[in-house]
């Protein structure tokens, strides 16, 4: 009987423990909150010659397969027009588009700042017509 009124009372404790653990757990982000992480996207547009050749048009992917090996950024994607239904404020005039991710405003800007960087730049430069960058913070 003395064992039963034991486990008993463990289990209650338990349960008591658990409950307001969690009950902590909720209140902790009022006295503590964490703060979101910043993330910084730069975009980029090109607009490649129309004179290019399809074999060149292929090259310039190794100007992005070059900035992935850079330090600083994350998660760079790149691709051409998705081919959506045309509407009014859809731009598919672009050839291609990357997207690259940073975890500070800094890095961002270090990473433009690279000698690698500008030297890619500077060989596929002569590619394009025309390219746009948007930077964009998100909370």
């Amino acid at each position: 009987m003395e064992r039963r009124k034991f486990l008993f009372r463990s289990v209650q404790a338990s349960a008591l423990l658990l409950i307001s653990g969690n009950m902590l757990a909720s209140a902790l982000p009022m006295f503590n909150p964490q703060k979101k992480k910043k993330v910084y996207a730069h975009n980029l547009f090109f607009w490649l010659r129309n004179d290019l050749s399809a074999a060149e048009v292929e090259e310039f992917k190794n100007f992005f397969e070059g900035l992935k090996k850079l330090p600083y950024q994350k998660n760079l994607q790149y691709g051409k027009p998705a081919g959506s239904s045309p509407r009014s404020v859809l731009d598919s005039t672009y050839t291609y588009n990357a997207s690259m991710e940073f975890e500070s405003l800094e890095e961002l800007e270090a990473y433009g700042k690279l000698p690698e960087h500008l030297a890619l730049v500077q060989k596929y430069k002569p590619f394009f017509i025309k390219m746009l960058v948007y930077d964009t913070v998100y909370n």
